[in-house]
């Protein structure tokens, strides 16, 4: 092994008080003419939403940021135990999702939020259509000329009847 030669390095001269105050000023006008980033690495349509929107960038930063650490916490405790290690695959799953959404603006997960609490919700872009001319529906996406579509609409469309539970009688 070479041994590690440290560099001395030259002291500098103190500055003068006139000198300290025409870098602060030199500071502050660099501040203030500094442009905001650009994160081209994000996609516009992320970067364009507020930061009040459900998926916004600010956010979504945010929930990254919680799930890496909860990742790494499940991390060490996946050698021990099988849970655990499920826990961080869906973790590690969830985060880089995240991650994909910023680059590419398009939400590949079937949840959002900071601990994946919310589920989305799924809308109707282009209608499709019977061979008979109805319209194709799925139970619980929202359709513009109707809204979502629910379990009871479903049932009246296809003539289906509800048909009552019967309640279990306790013998003793």
């Amino acid at each position: 092994m070479k041994p590690v030669i440290k560099k001395r390095r030259k002291a500098r001269a103190p500055l003068t008080e006139e000198q300290k105050a025409e870098r602060r000023e030199r500071l502050a006008k660099a501040r203030a003419n500094k442009k905001p980033p650009k994160y081209s690495a994000i996609d516009p349509a992320v970067r364009d939403l507020p930061d009040e929107h459900q998926l916004s960038l600010k956010k979504v930063r945010q929930w990254i940021n919680v799930n890496k650490a909860e990742r790494a916490r499940y991390h060490k405790l996946a050698k021990t135990d099988k849970k655990a290690h499920g826990m961080y695959n869906q973790l590690d799953t969830y985060v880089q999702n995240l991650e994909s959404y910023l680059r590419s603006g398009v939400y590949l997960d079937l949840y959002y939020g900071e601990n994946q609490e919310f589920k989305v919700k799924f809308r109707c872009v282009s209608m499709a259509y019977h061979d008979d001319g109805t319209p194709k529906r799925t139970v619980g996406v929202y359709y513009p000329d109707i809204g979502t579509y629910t379990q009871e609409m479903y049932n009246d469309d296809n003539n289906i009847k509800p048909t009552k539970k019967k309640k279990r009688s306790r013998k003793a």
